[in-house]
Formats: structure tokens, C-alpha cells, sequence
């Protein structure tokens, strides 16, 4: 896919802001066509140090509010400001995904990029934990690093020269998710599906200099790429 948004950012500051494979190109494709009106009021959840904060506040015109249990907040505001945003567009937030501090339906839609499988796989956690802050009617949009088909019986050397089996068990296919989010009661899901960006947001992440990037050559190069995807969850609240 062309990422036309994408284009509009400095590969330096998107390089500089990463923690893992292209978020603003996996922003950008899950959003295609999306349903969410401007001036909206979005929750980016395990924002980090808020680039797809930006993203969503200056190309879609969303009023957000940067939620991430690791990041600094003043210095994350101090980017917004650098990036043009004030306080009326973004807000960060030091929040833990499992004890968010919003009013019951206070959001029109939330987004999480790369996330939400450290969070997710506890199947009450989606109707316990996110649900009830969303509108009814109002959408969530989660980016989840993946497996094309889960091999955790069996994992390839490949895999093992980056990553640990600890580090693999937040990592599975299309089929598992699906699972975990039927579970809830009270939502409509209108996509679970395999993302086109897998190997442009890897080789974005991989001609970084981020260290974590560096250790994910070794994986990478050894051709365990054709074991990963991203998986698209698309979800609209009852």
C-alpha cells in the first residue's frame, strides 16, 4: 500500500520516537477507511512516547488523549509542543492499561499500536478493563505484533536468536486472538485480518540504530520474518 500521511513525517523523529517496527505506517493502515469523525475524542493506549499521538491529532484531526504506563508525560508533552500540537488537540497521560482513569464512555474510539498483546490476552480484560470507557457505537482499533500460525510447541531456531520463549508467548496468530476477543460479550467485530505492512514497518525498524532493533537483526536476517505478521482488529461497541 502507499502510506501518503507516512510521507508527511521526518524519518529522523520517527526513528528517534520507535520502539519497534513502524507504528505510524501501521497506524495508517489499519485506519483506511476508518469511522471515527474529527475532532473525535480518541484514547491512543500504550502510546509510548507518543508518535502515533502525533499522527492521530495532526492528520485525522482527533482530539487524544496519550496514555502509556512508561513514558514521561512532560517530556512527551514537550514533543506535542515541538510538533505544533497544544494541550486543546493531546494530552499524555501516566496510565496503567488495567487502571485507566476515565469516565465510563468518555471515548469515541480507541487506538493501540503495537500493545495491546502485553495487556489483551487475559480474555477479561477487553470487557472489564477498555470496554467500558468507550461510547456505545464508538470503535477500537488494535495493531497486534503476531504469528502467521502459532508455533509455540515447536519454535524455530530462528526465532530463539532474538527472542526467548517468554518474549514468543505475547506473539500469536490471527486464530488465537480471535478467540481472546469473542469472549466479550457486547461488541460487534468487523475485522480480524493479517496486515499488508509486515515487511515495510520491519525494514523501517531495521535500518534503525535502536538497539532492541540491532538484537531483532539476528532473528530477521536468519529468515524468521516468514513465521511474523501483524494482525488488524477492528471493533465497534453494542
Amino acid at each position: 500500500m502507499e502510506y501518503i500521511k507516512s510521507k508527511n513525517y521526518d524519518p529522523k523523529i520517527v526513528n528517534e520516537k520507535i520502539m519497534g517496527p513502524n507504528p505510524i505506517k501501521l497506524t495508517e493502515e489499519i485506519l483506511q477507511g476508518h469511522k471515527i469523525r474529527p475532532g473525535s475524542t480518541v484514547m491512543d493506549l500504550g502510546s509510548g512516547q507518543g508518535l502515533t499521538s502525533v499522527f492521530l491529532a495532526k492528520e485525522y484531526g482527533f482530539r487524544v488523549f496519550a496514555a502509556d504506563l512508561w513514558s514521561n508525560p512532560s517530556e512527551n508533552m514537550r514533543f506535542f509542543e515541538q510538533m505544533g500540537l497544544t494541550s486543546e488537540q493531546i494530552i499524555p497521560l501516566h496510565a496503567d492499561a488495567t487502571d485507566l482513569p476515565f469516565a465510563e464512555e468518555f471515548f469515541d474510539a480507541v487506538v493501540c499500536i503495537d500493545a495491546y498483546n502485553f495487556f489483551g490476552r487475559d480474555k477479561a480484560y477487553l470487557g472489564e478493563h477498555l470496554l467500558p470507557f468507550v461510547k456505545h457505537g464508538g470503535y477500537l482499533y488494535f495493531v497486534i505484533p503476531g504469528m502467521k500460525k502459532d508455533c509455540h510447541d515447536n519454535l524455530s531456531p530462528e526465532l530463539l536468536l532474538s527472542w526467548t520463549p517468554e518474549l514468543l508467548d505475547y506473539i500469536h496468530d490471527a486464530v488465537y486472538w480471535e478467540d481472546i476477543i469473542r469472549a466479550t460479550e457486547g461488541i460487534e467485530i468487523l475485522s480480524i485480518h493479517e496486515m499488508e505492512s509486515n515487511e515495510d514497518v520491519w525494514n523501517d525498524w531495521l535500518a534503525s540504530d535502536n538497539p532492541y532493533a540491532v538484537g531483532d537483526r539476528k532473528t530477521m536476517e536468519a529468515g524468521g520474518g516468514k513465521y511474523m505478521n501483524f494482525i488488524a482488529i477492528i471493533l465497534r461497541r453494542k
